[in-house]
């Protein structure tokens, strides 16, 4: 039989809560705040863990042969990746915690913690590889994993070399049934004078993007391929049918994904700003100003986001053929 769990060692707390070493108390110069500051950082590596954990198990799923739509399993990658948006938002939400302290409490204890910096957490920077954030789309590429030990650089360029999930959405979405370029070109010609006729006539211009991006010459810089592009449209224009309705929610998690990764850089990017005003960071790079420029470039599914800018009103949708509004209603 085994023994009875208990609750402290279920938890390994004597390691976690014996996990914590101020520099301060190491050199005899006690800062008081040096031990949220760990404590909140220890947090939020436990926080990355979980989204590898969740953000792993929908890779998973989503690189079978063939994702079953009409099982369970589309549902269990919309529920995980939900998840990592409310984990997401606990992230931004533990800035607060952090803002208590002041930029004088932050001195008492910041010179010695060089080099030290966020900068090194590798599990964030291998999470945004397993997402879809390209090696070549970074900012300050050349110097990203500089400060990492040569074990953690191959964890992410491991990751880097892995199908991303914008790369298993591109190939979920390529698979879709309905309205493929070719057999369905009538469908589509229409939807684009419907949506020509849209247009402000400040926004003209935009039927040439509508051809960039939904014809086959979309260019090599793209993580979306036309018919990927072109489904997930469809996904958005239709989602009120009952077979869309989790295609369309996958697409929606994944962009709130964005926008909470984009919310927490920009709160760290404040809260730096704040703290230490246009000083260097403890790791070298120049503080708020690095921090703005991937801030303004790591948007991961920016791609699905841009679709957005190809809708138009609900009642001015084209028709669907009765054959294929049959498949996406329930069957009687």
């Amino acid at each position: 039989m085994p023994s009875d769990v208990h609750y402290h060692d279920y938890l390994q707390l004597d390691k976690i809560l014996n996990a914590q070493f101020p520099e301060s108390d190491k050199l005899q110069l006690p800062a008081h705040d040096e031990m949220l500051f760990i404590v909140i950082h220890q947090a939020y590596e436990l926080w990355f863990k979980q989204l590898h954990h969740e953000v792993n198990s929908v890779a998973a799923i989503m690189n079978k042969p063939a994702l079953n739509d009409n099982s369970p399993e589309l549902q269990t990658v919309v529920h995980r990746l939900s998840r990592c948006v409310t984990i997401l938002r606990v992230l931004v939400h533990q800035i607060d915690i952090m803002e208590t302290m002041t930029p004088m409490d932050f001195l008492d204890f910041r010179d010695m913690l060089r080099p030290a910096s966020g900068f090194q957490s590798w599990q964030f920077k291998e999470l945004e590889a397993k997402l879809g954030l390209k090696f070549e789309h970074r900012h300050g590429k050349e110097y990203y994993t500089a400060q990492l030990r040569p074990e953690q650089v191959e964890i992410i360029k491991k990751a880097e070399g892995s199908k991303s999930v914008l790369d298993l959405l591109n190939n979920w979405l390529e698979r879709m049934p309905f309205l493929k370029e070719g057999a369905d070109d009538s469908f589509w010609n229409n939807y684009k004078t419907s949506y020509q006729s849209s247009l402000a006539e400040a926004e003209k211009n935009n039927i040439g993007a509508f051809d960039e991006i939904f014809s086959s010459n979309n260019g090599e810089n793209r993580s979306l391929s036309p018919a990927a592009c072109r489904a997930a449209l469809f996904i958005m224009l239709y989602r009120g049918y009952p077979l869309l309705q989790l295609p369309f929610q996958l697409l929606n998690v994944l962009l709130e994904i964005d926008e909470q990764l984009s919310s927490w850089r920009y709160r760290h990017m404040n809260m730096v700003h704040r703290m230490i005003g246009t000083r260097i960071g403890t790791g070298g790079s120049t503080g708020k100003d690095y921090l703005k420029a991937a801030a303004d470039k790591h948007y991961i599914f920016r791609e699905i986001a841009q679709l957005n800018s190809f809708l138009i009103e609900r009642r001015k949708l084209p028709s669907l053929p009765a054959a294929i509004e049959k498949q996406l209603g329930f069957v009687s």
